[in-house]
C-alpha cells in the first residue's frame, strides 16, 4: 500500500457502528478521524430474529452520516463488515441492499471465525513483537470472541452467542442490578463459554488482552476510581460488582468514567466479563488498545497477490 493512501474501516456492531479513518505510512496506520455512534442495532431483533424498522431506519441514519464522510475514497480503500446481529438476523439482506447504498460502498456480514482473526490482528499490530502465548477476548454486544495465538499468528479461536446486550436484554431487561440475576448471568455466560477451555484453558496462554467496549467501559471506571489503569483485576470487578448492586438500578448509575450510552448493558458486559475470568482462570486482563476495525485496516494495508 502506498504511503499516503486514505484508508477507512466501518464496524457495524451490535452495539455502536464505528468509523475509521487515516492513511498509510511506512507500513503502519495513522489515524486521523474516528466516528462512532450508539446505534444498539442488537436491540432491535424481534423474536423471529427479524430487525425491527425503527433498528434499520436507525443504522441506515447513521451508515448516512458515515457515507458523507467516505465520498472521495477509492473503492478498495474502505472495508466495511457486520458481525453477530446481521448474522442473526432473517432480513439482514433487506437491511444491507439500502445500508450499503447509503455508505457508498459494499457491507459484508463476516463469519464468527473471521471477526475472531481480524480481532486478533488487530490487537496484536498495537503490541510488541514476543513469543508469549496471548489469550485475547473481545466481548461485543451480541457475540464474545475467544482467541490463542502466538506473535502475529493465531493458532484457536472460536465466536461464542453472548454479549453485554444480549445478556443485558435476558437478565436485566428492566435495569434491575440485583445479585440474583447477575449470578443466573454469570452461570448461563460459562454455560455458552464452557468448550472454549479446550483450547483456552489456564495452562495454554501466557498474557490475556481484552479488546472493545465492555472492557474499555471496565477499565475506564476502575480508572476514574483509582484502580491502576490499563488492566482489570478480579478485586476490580468485585468492587465494580458491589457499586452495581448498591446502585439497584442502572439509570440511577452515577460513576465516573461511565458513559451515558454504557449504562443499560454494563449489567450483561459486567456478568460475561466476569464469568470469563472465572472461567478462563483469568486473574489480570491487560486492556487491548486494537481490535475489529484495525484487523480490517491491516488487511488493506497487506498487499494483494493475483
Amino acid at each position: 500500500m502506498q504511503d499516503g493512501t486514505r484508508l477507512a474501516a466501518v464496524d457495524l456492531g451490535s452495539n455502536s457502528f464505528r468509523l475509521e479513518i487515516g492513511h498509510a505510512a511506512s507500513g503502519q496506520f495513522c489515524r486521523t478521524d474516528y466516528l462512532k455512534e450508539t446505534v444498539r442495532l442488537g436491540n432491535g431483533l424481534d423474536q423471529q430474529s427479524r430487525l425491527t424498522p425503527e433498528a434499520m431506519t436507525k443504522g441506515w441514519d447513521c451508515l448516512s452520516r458515515f457515507g458523507e464522510r467516505l465520498q472521495a475514497f477509492a473503492p478498495q480503500a474502505v472495508s466495511a463488515v457486520a458481525t453477530q446481529t446481521l448474522r442473526e438476523a432473517n432480513n439482514r439482506d433487506d437491511f444491507l441492499a439500502r445500508a450499503s447504498t447509503l455508505l457508498g460502498f459494499p457491507i459484508q456480514t463476516i463469519s464468527g471465525d473471521d471477526e475472531a482473526r481480524l480481532i486478533y490482528q488487530g490487537v496484536v499490530q498495537a503490541l510488541p513483537d514476543s513469543t508469549e502465548r496471548r489469550l485475547v477476548i473481545d466481548i461485543g454486544g451480541r457475540s464474545t470472541e475467544l482467541i490463542v495465538g502466538r506473535g502475529t499468528r493465531t493458532e484457536e479461536m472460536a465466536s461464542y452467542p453472548v454479549g453485554s446486550v444480549a445478556w443485558s436484554m435476558r437478565y436485566f431487561p428492566e435495569g434491575d442490578l440485583t445479585a440474583t440475576a447477575f449470578a443466573h448471568a454469570e452461570q448461563a455466560a460459562k454455560d455458552v463459554l464452557a468448550p472454549a477451555l479446550a483450547f483456552c484453558a489456564p495452562h495454554q496462554w501466557d498474557v490475556a488482552y481484552g479488546s472493545a467496549g465492555t472492557v474499555n467501559a471496565v477499565v475506564d471506571v476502575l480508572a476514574a476510581a483509582g484502580w491502576p489503569a490499563g488492566h482489570v483485576s478480579q478485586a476490580g470487578l468485585d468492587w465494580l460488582l458491589d457499586k452495581l448492586l448498591a446502585a439497584h438500578r442502572a439509570g440511577q448509575l452515577s460513576m465516573m468514567g461511565l458513559r451515558e450510552d454504557r449504562k443499560a448493558i454494563i449489567g450483561g458486559g459486567l456478568s460475561v466479563l466476569r464469568a470469563s475470568f472465572a472461567l478462563l482462570g483469568i486473574s489480570r486482563l491487560e486492556q487491548a488498545l486494537g481490535g475489529l476495525r484495525h484487523g480490517l485496516l491491516m488487511d488493506l494495508m497487506r498487499p494483494q497477490t493475483v
